[in-house]
């Protein structure tokens, strides 16, 4: 899940050199990764009021979401896995639950490490799709705010900037609980979420992107603490409005957040490569967590 963090280091550079031109120019960027949220809202986008969860069926599911965030493709997916795993070092057959696993893409990865898995998505077509792409998973919709009633688990691991979707810490809140209830003591857990300070220099405040002969015009900005982006989809004739919504998080935001919920943070860094965090130019922020 990706409001306005922008994917990676630019390609052929290292961060020493992204330095130096970002001093005297607007640094090149790809196109970003979102986070993912919206529902029904006056003026024709789609919004979520937060509690309810009826938003993740108009979006989500749809080929129109698949194809603005295509980019976070299968290399991605198993350069996360592969860094999770190193840190980790679990012994195969470990529990690991997959937070907001979306269409399965880092379950498939733990399941050929040898792991028993456990994705989990409050999207029902994700789901769906996700059984279907790797069957040796188990697969179930469910609130990552409600704890799981399951064997405890090695690991979990929430990805994509999937949380702060609320409108209340409170519910974030819930989230880092019901992962501690849900895991080993000594169990390890990692969020991977975007650099806000990052995002709120550099936003984009409007840009249009055209995928595969469709087009869309998409604006951000920041409301309130919220991180707004609107999606106006065409696709010949027709045309489709949605919304996403992703509260600001600090890195001291999350960091208390785990604190509070009994772990304790081994390390912050950028990902899926686990260089330290820089709040100034990664591109993620990293919270790696054991189990008090």
């Amino acid at each position: 899940m990706y409001l306005f963090e922008h994917v990676g280091l630019l390609k052929g550079k290292d961060r020493s050199s992204q330095r130096e031109e970002h001093k005297g120019q607007d640094t090149e960027r790809r196109v970003s990764s979102y986070p993912r949220i919206c529902q029904p809202a006056p003026g024709g986008y789609f919004r979520t009021t937060f509690g309810g969860m009826g938003w993740f069926k108009h979006w989500f599911g749809t080929r129109y979401y698949a194809l603005l965030y295509g980019h976070r493709d299968q290399d991605d997916a198993a350069a996360w896995v592969t860094t999770i795993l190193e840190k980790w070092a679990l012994p195969s057959g470990a529990r690991v639950h997959d937070l907001a696993c979306g269409r399965g893409r880092h379950a498939r990865f733990f399941v050929d490490a040898g792991f028993d898995v456990t994705g989990t998505d409050i999207s029902e077509a994700s789901i769906e799709e996700a059984r279907r792409a790797v069957p040796k998973a188990t697969f179930a919709v469910h609130d990552m705010r409600e704890p799981i009633h399951a064997d405890k688990f090695h690991g979990a691991c929430c990805l994509f900037t999937s949380l702060g979707y609320f409108q209340e810490l409170s519910d974030d809140r819930k989230v880092f609980r019901a992962v501690a209830d849900s895991l080993v003591p000594g169990g390890r857990f990692v969020v991977d979420f975007m650099n806000t300070e990052l995002v709120l220099r550099d936003l984009v405040p409007e840009e249009t992107v055209e995928v595969e002969g469709i087009t869309f015009h998409i604006t951000r900005e920041l409301q309130n603490g919220v991180l707004v982006k609107r999606i106006l989809v065409l696709d010949g004739d027709g045309e489709h409005r949605f919304e996403e919504r992703v509260q600001a998080l600090t890195p001291s935001q999350l960091q208390d957040l785990a604190v509070e919920a009994g772990f304790n943070v081994d390390a912050i860094t950028d990902g899926p490569d686990p260089t330290p965090f820089d709040p100034q130019y990664s591109q993620r922020f990293v919270l790696w967590m054991t189990l008090k």
